[in-house]
């Protein structure tokens, strides 16, 4: 037999209205009181129905999480899985749930949140991609929802976001490579319709120009953020007549692929070619070699957002729209090389 708020109030010797503001976190009621009725509600087994909940405080204390649209590209690569624990975390922490969702097309995306938002079913909604010309931040603004986007809208700089400073981070790898001596360097960038590639491409062009090195617009390779791209951008690279001596790669997950390609090929890393990726996931240092990364942050990546979505739902002041996570380049093998003789 489910226990009721009316059992709760009986044992306790206060009225269910009493137990309800205790549930509400009604500032009038005495902590007295308060400690009371919550000892009671573990003594019988009493857990608040969140529907019924919901109705009286007009919260859903559960927020959305908006996912990438390839479904592949979220299992098999570690950033998704580790931004949500960080998302999870601090919503845990803070008495929130999460409820995910996605669409495999823009439109299916705009219909999912629609859902979201309109059905009362979220508190806000954290965004995992910032995209060009985003119609689920168009709708999220015009619904004046609290949301956080995880990167930047060129569209809309005043939003609420988390990101990295990913030109100054790449600009910051290419520097690496050509301090090693590397004068040929390429970039495997991911989806050009992304931020964060255009950026990190940014990045890299600003470095190459600084240091007065030759451009090659045949040196840059878009794809997905998966092996497969990785792979593919090897049999192109070199099989080119003046090919790059490093690469900067937009992710591990696609580097794992360059030296899958480089290894059929028959080259060696970083002998034959240098690599660098981003996100510093555990099994870059695992790898044979070692790959060199841009550690992110990407658990804070998404503790942060979860965190400054839960202070925007709670109405408390925010003084940064952006906040920024500190980023570190993480040497290992791949990008530094040592002659033998």
């Amino acid at each position: 037999m489910n226990v009721t708020i009316i059992d709760v109030a009986k044992k306790a010797g206060v009225s269910p209205s009493t137990v309800s503001r205790v549930l509400s976190g009604h500032s009038r009621i005495s902590p007295a009181t308060v400690r009371k009725v919550k000892e009671i509600m573990e003594e019988l087994g009493y857990h608040p129905n969140a529907m019924a909940k919901s109705l009286v405080s007009k919260t859903t204390q559960t927020l959305g999480l908006l996912l990438p649209r390839s479904a592949e590209e979220l299992f098999l690569n570690q950033f998704f899985s580790e931004v949500v624990r960080g998302v999870i975390s601090q919503a845990t922490r803070s008495g929130y749930d999460l409820m995910m969702t996605t669409g495999i097309s823009e439109r299916e995306e705009v219909e999912a949140v629609t859902k979201l938002v309109r059905g009362r079913r979220v508190d806000g909604v954290i965004l995992l991609y910032s995209r060009n010309s985003d119609p689920v931040i168009d709708f999220l603004k015009e619904q004046n929802f609290p949301f956080v986007l995880i990167g930047r809208s060129e569209d809309h700089p005043d939003i609420l976001s988390v990101d990295n400073d990913n030109v100054q981070a790449a600009y910051d790898v290419a520097k690496h490579l050509i301090a090693q001596g590397h004068k040929r360097i390429g970039f495997v960038s991911g989806p050009p319709n992304l931020i964060v590639s255009r950026d990190r491409l940014t990045g890299y062009k600003k470095a190459i120009d600084d240091a007065g090195l030759d451009f090659h617009n045949e040196w840059i390779v878009e794809g997905d953020f998966l092996q497969e791209s990785g792979y593919r951008a090897m049999s192109f690279f070199m099989a080119l007549p003046e090919r790059p001596t490093a690469l900067v790669v937009m992710d591990d997950l696609v580097a794992f692929g360059v030296l899958r390609g480089l290894t059929e090929l028959g080259y060696k890393v970083p002998r034959d070619l240098a690599v660098i990726g981003f996100n510093n996931i555990p099994m870059s240092e695992l790898s044979s070699p070692p790959i060199s990364s841009v550690d992110i942050g990407i658990y804070q990546l998404g503790y942060t957002a979860s965190q400054t979505l839960i202070r925007s739902v709670k109405g408390e002041a925010i003084h940064h729209n952006r906040t920024l996570i500190p980023h570190r380049l993480v040497l290992r093998e791949s990008s530094l090389y040592t002659d033998p003789s």
